[in-house]
């Protein structure tokens, strides 16, 4: 039998910090389904204030993550950036047709 010692089981700042923006990513999608399927305006205004929080909790992160150089996001190529745009656009016509 292997013995485990507390280094074994510790995580680091950086993965622990990762764990954490996991979690509240997940959470994120939780609140934003459980938002969307919410059958009463009370339970429906209670989850967005929690996905706000989540929302807030995740940038916290992100932050804390981006400034000791965990999380670097790479710049979006423009060309990305004009064609999503588009697509948007695209769609919220159609959706404002069928209107």
């Amino acid at each position: 039998i292997m013995k485990l010692t507390k280094s074994d089981c510790t995580l680091n700042e950086r993965d622990a910090l990762q764990d954490m923006l996991d979690s509240e990513k997940q959470l994120m999608e939780i609140y934003t389904t459980a938002l969307f399927e919410g059958s009463t305006k009370c339970i429906r205004k209670s989850f967005s204030a929690n996905l706000l929080g989540v929302a807030e909790n995740q940038y916290s992160l992100y932050t804390q993550m981006n400034t000791r150089g965990y999380y670097e996001p790479r710049p979006a190529n423009k060309s990305l950036i004009d064609e999503a745009t588009s697509n948007f656009k695209k769609q919220k016509k159609a959706l404002k047709a069928n209107t």
